[in-house]
């Protein structure tokens, strides 16, 4: 059974804080991905938005784009008002072929805010969840409807962050709302990985590998930092190098034949972990495991 071994860019530059790795051309970003194995990259802010030029870039490194982070605010915005906002990313997204439209919701979102706590982030409150579950329902659908599946993704200093934020989404939209399985974001909002994995793996249509460094989310908790003051503090790496054992989860992806893209995607300042370096611990961890648990790369 195959399997796609993909990256995110962000480990070259950073989409929040485009000062970090913010004089690294795309283009070695696409070569040193494709030079370790990687056979796909997510979009990210240092590609252009030319459909074309996107689609020569990757064809260029023989890469394949499977999707690319969207920041909605569909809590504040009608659906119309998101859907057109939507639209330039979903043509560019159809016109390279992708898998999935990555949605998060950053209504409020206090992820890019320096100094501001987590425990400030923004939460649905009980009246809006109705609401909000219909607009997603909507989105989800007209996706599906243009071949670009949503993947959901959950997310730190967002209004879907915790286990039970997803718990209550998944519940209350329709089949074709999937989910984006981040196991970062889910351990960081100190979630069980593992069970929602087994819970939700017939509705998980993307995943997102990111591992996380034990002390300093103990640290990050015990001082209640906000994102941003975490991720400088090095929260994310690579999967194999972190606390993460990935071996039950690729097992429990592959007993459900799950065939679609694992990515990954470990937000770190480039100046501490050379990006290229860390590409191919992720790559060497990830493809050993894959081996063991009999996928084939």
């Amino acid at each position: 059974m195959n399997i796609n071994l993909g990256i995110a860019p962000i480990a070259w530059s950073n989409d929040d804080m485009p000062e970090l790795g913010g004089d690294t051309p795309i283009e070695t970003c696409l070569f040193e991905a494709q030079s370790v194995g990687y056979s796909g990259i997510e979009l990210g802010g240092k590609f252009p938005r030319n459909p074309g030029t996107v689609k020569y870039l990757i064809n260029k490194f023989n890469l394949y784009l499977p999707g690319g982070w969207y920041g909605s605010k569909l809590k504040e915005k009608s659906i119309e008002e998101e859907w057109q906002a939507m639209q330039t990313q979903i043509e560019l997204l159809k016109f390279v072929k992708s898998s999935v439209f990555i949605f998060a919701d950053v209504s409020g979102s206090i992820q890019g805010e320096a100094g501001v706590a987590l425990s400030a982030r923004p939460k649905l409150i009980d009246s809006e969840w109705n609401n909000y579950c219909n607009k997603i329902t909507e989105i989800s659908k007209r996706l599906s409807d243009v071949g670009l599946p949503m993947s959901y993704h959950s997310h730190m200093g967002t209004i879907i962050q915790t286990e039970q934020d997803v718990d209550r989404l998944l519940d209350n939209t329709n089949d074709k709302t999937s989910l984006l399985f981040d196991t970062g974001h889910i351990l960081f909002a100190q979630g069980d990985y593992e069970s929602i994995l087994k819970k939700y793996v017939g509705r998980i249509n993307h995943v997102h590998c990111k591992d996380i460094r034990q002390e300093v989310l103990n640290r990050s908790l015990a001082n209640d930092l906000s994102f941003r003051d975490s991720f400088l503090e090095g929260i994310f790496t690579v999967p194999g190098d972190g606390c993460i054992n990935y071996k039950p989860l690729l097992e429990t992806l592959y007993n459900n034949k799950y065939i679609k893209w694992l990515v990954v995607e470990a937000e770190q300042d480039p100046k501490k972990a050379n990006p290229l370096e860390y590409a191919k611990i992720g790559y060497n961890y990830l493809s050993k495991i894959l081996t063991e648990v009999g996928y084939n790369i």
